[in-house]
């Protein structure tokens, strides 16, 4: 279940939303076309998805590890690539949850929680659940729910667009925001319609065959759904309840899925190894180890290298006691000797120095790792990290500005930059570069703010306040179109 932080934070950010469109959808429905856009214009569900992911930059209950939100949106990509709408952004997100959800918003932002990539069993079924999804966001489902309900007052329009967000979040919560927001009678619209269900397979069936995936994924899911009570409590998992599963739509995927042509995929190390973190970040660190330990001993896996990686990230969360340090050294050396290379495995040897306390053989670590993956950003972090722990903030920034241009949206390098450049009490740059971190979050009112203090900076030279003062002008002038909308 999504913590009552998050819950509050979706309900508030959602309404704002609906709130700030209100006299556009009341006063300007257009009267022909696709009926979606009659209640959610293209610019309208960018404005939301944008609020969407400033709660999710900030969000406790989101996860942050960039290996795992990395690779969830390099396979949710490889997917969109192949959809009947390929020009849509989509932005995927995890969310640390052990029921088996997932839910997509509006301007193509898609979450997915941990109980669902740990119920998978193939990256198939990962990517057949992250299809549907797209096809919802392709097909416009929500947009048309709400569409449903435009001859209601807006007070109604804005409670059912609400309800169905919390309801993609947390079903248990439906019934209490629509009570909240006084939209009576409208429960059964919570849920996808069957006919959203059945094309929303349809398409991801084809968005999981153009992806490269096996399309029979999708029926083996519905079995993992419906056997959904061996991984959470509390009854059928919650992605049933938002997507109703009946035997008309496991019958019209199973005759889909017969015409199509059988293609076995195997699991890439990615899935498995942030499968394995996952499920080594799961619970109390002593269940974890137990299961890996066990697994390795009764020889219960089909990836051995992956066990090991698991039980070594297991480790490295008792940190120093009782010489768990020593055995995650054992687990990683026998990764570096047995495994397929990979960056990940680079990466947790990196982290193991640091934990330590081997500046020296850390720094040697990231930099090795780095000629060979030039362009990871997990270690890319690290290595920043790393130098900013140790105090070289010049070597901080020479290594973020060599490696800045591969990803010119991510904030995380801002953050990393501004930090680097206080130490160094550099306060325009630093400033300047907190500003630009607050953008790529999508918080503009801050980005702002911190650009305004860098403006007022005396440490900078004409050059540098030349490229503040401009930035903020056009921060400002950003705000105010905002605002007009």
């Amino acid at each position: 279940m999504i913590t009552m932080k998050l819950k509050i934070s979706l309900i508030a950010f959602f309404l704002a939303s609906i709130l700030l469109a209100s006299f556009t959808w009341a006063n300007n429905l257009p009267d022909l076309g696709d009926v979606s856009q009659t209640v959610l214009t293209p610019l309208q569900e960018q404005a939301i998805a944008e609020q969407i992911l400033r709660e999710v930059a900030v969000s406790d209950e989101v996860v942050q590890d960039i290996e795992v939100t990395a690779y969830l949106q390099a396979l949710g990509m490889r997917l969109v690539s192949g959809s009947p709408d390929n020009q849509l952004k989509f932005n995927f997100f995890v969310v640390q949850d052990n029921s088996i959800n997932a839910f997509a918003m509006p301007g193509g932002v898609v979450g997915v929680h941990t109980g669902l990539i740990l119920a998978s069993n193939s990256e198939s079924e990962l990517a057949s659940v992250l299809g549907h999804e797209i096809g919802h966001v392709t097909q416009h489902h929500l947009a048309r729910m709400l569409a449903a309900q435009k001859g209601d007052t807006f007070k109604n329009i804005a409670g059912m667009a609400l309800a169905i967000l919390v309801a993609r979040a947390n079903p248990q919560l439906a019934s209490g925001a629509l009570t909240t927001a006084s939209a009576v009678g409208v429960q059964s619209q919570l849920d996808y319609t069957r006919e959203h269900e059945r094309e929303a397979d349809r398409i991801g069936l084809q968005i999981l065959d153009s992806g490269g995936f096996d399309v029979r994924a999708m029926p083996a899911f519905f079995t993992t759904l419906q056997r959904g009570t061996r991984f959470a409590e509390g009854g059928a998992p919650s992605f049933l309840r938002t997507h109703p599963l009946t035997s008309d739509r496991i019958a019209d995927v199973d005759n889909r899925v017969a015409l199509m042509p059988y293609r076995q995929v195997p699991n890439s190390l990615d899935f498995q190894l942030v499968r394995a973190k996952l499920l080594a970040n799961k619970d109390v660190p002593e269940t974890m180890i137990a299961v890996f330990e066990q697994n390795i001993r009764e020889r219960r896996y089909s990836n051995e290298a992956v066990e090991h990686y698991g039980l070594a990230v297991a480790y490295m969360r008792k940190g120093a006691q009782k010489d768990y340090l020593a055995k995650a050294e054992q687990e990683i050396l026998w990764l570096m000797k047995n495994a397929a290379p990979h960056a990940m495995i680079e990466n947790l040897s990196a982290r193991w120095q640091v934990a330590n306390n081997n500046p020296k053989l850390a720094a040697s670590q990231y930099a090795a790792a780095l000629k060979l993956y030039p362009d990871n950003r997990a270690l890319i972090y690290g290595y920043t990290e790393h130098f900013l722990a140790i105090k070289q903030p010049d070597l901080a920034i020479k290594l973020i500005k060599e490696k800045q241009g591969l990803y010119p949206y991510d904030a995380y390098m801002h953050e990393l930059l501004a930090k680097a450049y206080a130490m160094q009490n550099k306060n325009l740059l630093s400033h300047q570069a907190q500003g630009e971190a607050y953008f790529r979050q999508y918080d503009l009112a801050r980005a702002i703010e911190q650009m305004d203090i860098a403006s007022k900076a005396q440490d900078g030279d004409f050059y540098q306040a030349s490229i503040v003062e401009a930035r903020l002008k056009e921060l400002r002038r950003m705000q105010g179109e905002a605002k007009k909308k």
